[in-house]
């Protein structure tokens, strides 16, 4: 998809004021994904089977956001599921979460609730700049607030590509609410967390490179596609009036720790070489896995190794969840908890 935003945006041999020209061009196709990929119209379905409730939130920057709740659902083990916990889905570049939804909901909910959210000027939220996680951590912080005020305490992350992305960028701006507040070293967050945002229990980053240069590079032709995709991003800051680059997952990783990380990669992704996902695990604290599944292509690990990938996801996460059960609940945590079943009111223009 990257590809096809930036189609005709690389011309060999160009000078530097064209290429100036070009990558203006190629920046705003690249900050323009779609909204819709091309397989979900025959999703429907599979999403009605699903059930759920489609709610709006707003975004911390106030940007309108939708959203998909699955309440949580017994799998005959003894797993204690708690209306505390929750986990937010969170997709890669192009189209909505529903075809995250649709592979990775039916598991996930035996664990605890799934909320996928529809990152800005993706699915059916608000219009917005793609910016490969730098403004989707407002995203995640507006779903956060939505299920702290369900009374949920206790939230895992789970994102592939730029949902890892986002989902590792989040934890470092926004803190895991072990701390007053969010951690140092990053700029201050735009708007308040809020006294009833869970802590983040744990994230599950799939097919995450180790900068967001990387995945444009493998996609574009012809020789220097690294140079080319930094004078991208390069445009594309001048247009944001900052850069994506930021909060790169290399930059900011260490941050995670303490919390528990999984990072996930195919040895047969091209879109982000292995390589370079081992480098992104080289970064990580101690807190932090990486399981390399033979096979399996960009975002592809659930597919390649369906079984081993639930089994080892389900079991980081309960293994997460029940570490934060023996803690003592945080400061300016919400009282008894109520399954959030019910959609949220609509938001108001």
């Amino acid at each position: 998809m990257i590809r096809r935003a930036l189609t005709g945006a690389v011309t060999l041999g160009i000078s530097a004021l064209t290429l100036r020209l070009v990558t203006q061009r190629g920046a705003r196709r690249l900050l323009a994904a779609p909204r819709v990929g091309p397989d979900e119209a025959a999703l429907g379905p599979a999403l009605d089977a699903l059930g759920g409730e489609v709610v709006r939130i707003r975004s911390r920057d106030g940007l309108r956001l939708t959203a998909r709740w699955l309440p949580a659902e017994s799998d005959g083990t003894d797993w204690r599921r708690d209306p505390h916990e929750a986990i937010l889905l969170l997709h890669g570049y192009t189209g909505s979460v529903a075809p995250d939804l649709v592979e990775y909901g039916p598991f996930l909910r035996r664990t605890a609730g799934v909320l996928g959210l529809d990152f800005r000027g993706h699915g059916g939220s608000e219009a917005a700049a793609t910016t490969f996680g730098l403004h989707e951590v407002e995203d995640v912080a507006g779903a956060l607030a939505w299920l702290g005020s369900r009374g949920v305490t206790s939230v895992a992350l789970v994102g592939t590509s730029m949902g890892g992305t986002t989902a590792i960028a989040a934890v470092a701006v926004l803190g895991d609410e072990s701390l007053a507040t969010a951690d140092d070293g990053l700029d201050t967050p735009s708007g308040p967390v809020g006294e009833l945002r869970p802590r983040i229990a744990a994230v599950v980053a799939d097919s995450v490179a180790s900068s967001v240069v990387v995945p444009v590079a493998s996609r574009l032709p012809g020789p220097a596609p690294s140079f080319v995709a930094r004078r991208l991003f390069d445009a594309a800051t001048r247009t944001l009036g900052a850069d994506p680059r930021a909060t790169d997952p290399a930059k900011v990783v260490g941050l995670v720790d303490p919390v528990p990380l999984l990072l996930i990669h195919g040895d047969a992704d091209t879109t982000v070489p292995i390589a370079d996902g081992r480098l992104l695990a080289a970064a990580a604290g101690p807190s932090s896995e990486h399981w390399d599944v033979a096979g399996a292509g960009h975002g592809g690990a659930h597919a390649a190794e369906p079984e081993a990938y639930e089994r080892r996801v389900t079991a980081f996460l309960r293994d997460a969840f029940a570490g934060l059960r023996t803690v003592a609940p945080i400061i300016g945590a919400p009282g008894p908890a109520t399954v959030p079943v019910d959609p949220a009111p609509p938001v108001e223009d």
